[in-house]
């Protein structure tokens, strides 16, 4: 009988715990936005970002093409539009990539500057109720795009090639000839002391490379791979760092949500402007969210983020797939689709 009275007693502690709040769970969106050189593309652009991150409610943002065109801060003057609208924001300055949060920033860090346009990382620190997160942004290496050489393209020039390049050896080392694994393996280094810190880590970016995951045996026939199966290195890299894609997690068949994220139709631009490869299907998910798993949090859910259509062939196709979909309610600033991830941290 004491031992039953004492067990009731502790549910009924718990009970009031969870009453209170103290156990509750804090939600955290993470929205991976490519800006396509900060919104400049696609008339009403910028305030058209700024408008996509009110919708989202995106606590923290990973942004690629950052340009500060006409010596401005793109980052300054996205925080003071979202000011404007009663949004509280934090950033610092960068190029190329960067980061926006809604909690202050503890630290900011340029893990691998931006030269002749080779892509760059960078790191924000900021603090969650009681948890530090170290937040990453990359906006990869854009040449020696190998996913472009089973499709028929040059991955640099883009230019079309006399026949298909499928063999895995050959694709991987073009694209090992591409700074993007450098760039990774800076921010596997960095991440490492932010783990020993006792850091939750996120990276957010556009690879401009595919994944190992979406390039399977499955896919092989599948959106012009032409039999190709490649063990993509970043992604693969990652995940043996102990990284975990959050949209493969949350949607492991990329056959049933194979996730593009480019090229995304957008109707207020001419097609020529979206199309690379015309003659081919050269969809990819080229845009992540990693994050290192912790007891601390737990991925509830991802989605993309913009319209539903795709470039396929040089011409608009609506998607097919059962990917989930955020559309836009008016412009879309951006060629690529953007990625929203919703963590839980405890």
């Amino acid at each position: 009988m004491k031992k039953l009275n004492a067990r009731k007693a502790l549910l009924t502690f718990f009970s009031l715990l969870l009453a209170t709040g103290l156990f509750a769970a804090t939600p955290l969106k993470v929205l991976q936005f490519n800006i396509w050189q900060e919104g400049t593309v696609v008339p009403g652009g910028f305030d058209a970002i700024v408008a996509e991150i009110i919708r989202t409610d995106a606590d923290i943002v990973t942004f690629s093409e950052v340009r500060n065109y006409q010596q401005t801060k793109f980052n300054e003057r996205v925080v003071a539009a979202l000011k404007a609208k009663g949004k509280i924001f934090y950033a610092a300055y960068s190029y190329d990539s960067g980061i926006l949060s809604r909690f202050p920033l503890l630290d900011f860090v340029t893990i691998s500057p931006e030269k002749e346009d080779h892509g760059s990382v960078y790191k924000a620190v900021v603090k969650v109720g009681k948890h530090r997160l170290a937040v990453y942004t990359a906006h990869l290496d854009y040449l020696h795009a190998a996913n472009y050489l089973p499709r028929g393209y040059h991955s640099s020039t883009w230019k079309k090639l006399p026949a298909p390049v499928t063999m895995a050896d050959s694709v991987l080392a073009d694209n090992h000839a591409s700074q993007r694994d450098e760039e990774i393996r800076l921010f596997l280094t960095d991440a490492a002391q932010e783990i020993k810190r006792g850091s939750l880590v996120v990276l957010g970016g556009d690879f401009n490379e595919p994944s190992h995951r979406d390039w399977n045996v499955a896919t092989a026939q599948l959106f012009d791979h032409n039999g190709a199966v490649i063990p993509w290195e970043n992604t693969l890299l990652l995940e043996q760092h102990g990284y975990t894609d959050s949209y493969r997690e949350k949607y492991p068949d990329p056959v049933t949500h194979p996730g593009f994220t480019f090229p995304a139709d957008n109707k207020a631009v001419d097609i020529a402007k979206l199309a690379w490869a015309p003659d081919a299907d050269d969809r990819d998910r080229i845009d992540f969210i990693f994050y290192r798993r912790d007891k601390r949090w737990q991925l509830q859910n991802a989605t993309l983020v913009g319209p539903s259509g795709s470039v396929v062939y040089g011409q608009r196709k609506e998607e097919q797939t059962k990917d989930p979909f955020m559309k836009p309610q008016g412009i879309w600033p951006t060629d690529h689709k953007a990625l929203l991830v919703t963590f839980t941290i405890r």
